[in-house]
């Protein structure tokens, strides 16, 4: 069997790859990072959603909190640093990104797959990333994709490939795949402020809604606001 190693949040967009890449018959090894972020249950749901393919996923959460003596100014990591509400195409989302936060992940993953003879190196970034995150834009992943094959070359597959499956789909197909998957979004995690339950505002939590909205698709997650989008968008702005 192939083996692939998938990095892993516990989020509803890497949740749905993983059970993708499952269903893509690997032998998968998920790595999940504690990065010192404001949201870590999203660890929690990730240790308890991949235990249901325990017989095909070997779970890994790995502690990088260190990075954080480097990495700063994000909201989620910064606690002083408000985590920002509204919609993810605001500018105010700029606050949310943590400084070359994918490319260190992918680096300690592609380790981790070099060391398996793993063939793929799977990541769950999608189109609604791009505006914000320079870090999940299309020629990121394919410019490091060919620097980590030409920094293993000689000691990782030959076949070995950093993939991006959802690169060009919106949230809201992937809650159509992961609905056709059996995904149960309700053991999965999104909101920026980690509090008891998804606080249903901040830009997470509003591109989770909505793309439930667009696909059609029931949202079983409870929300602190449950208010209609545009409600809550129209406040947002009139701060």
């Amino acid at each position: 069997m192939r083996k692939a190693v998938v990095v892993y949040s516990g989020g509803m967009d890497s949740s749905t790859l993983l059970a993708y890449v499952v269903s893509q018959v690997y032998k998968v090894y998920a790595i999940s990072f504690n990065y010192g972020q404001r949201h870590k249950k999203e660890l929690d749901y990730a240790k308890k959603f991949a235990k249901q393919f325990a017989n095909v996923v070997e779970h890994k959460i790995i502690d990088i909190g260190v990075i954080n003596e480097l990495v700063q100014g994000s909201s989620l990591t910064t606690p002083a640093i408000a985590v920002p509400d509204g919609h993810y195409a605001l500018e105010t989302m700029k606050k949310t990104v943590v400084p070359n936060r994918n490319a260190i992940m992918l680096s300690l993953a592609c380790g981790y797959a070099v060391s398996l003879c793993a063939d793929r190196l799977f990541v769950g970034v999608h189109s609604g990333d791009h505006f914000i995150y320079p870090d999940c834009r299309p020629e990121f992943i394919e410019a490091i994709d060919k620097a980590f094959r030409l920094g293993n070359q000689g000691f990782a597959s030959e076949d070995f490939r950093i993939v991006a499956p959802f690169m060009y789909s919106t949230k809201a197909d992937i809650a159509k795949l992961g609905k056709q998957l059996g995904v149960d979004y309700s053991k999965t995690w999104s909101c920026y402020k980690g509090g008891d339950i998804h606080c249903g505002r901040c830009g997470t939590c509003f591109e989770r809604r909505e793309a439930f909205v667009l696909a059609g698709v029931s949202d079983p997650t409870k929300y602190k606001d449950n208010r209609q989008l545009d409600v809550i968008q129209k406040e947002t702005e009139t701060k």
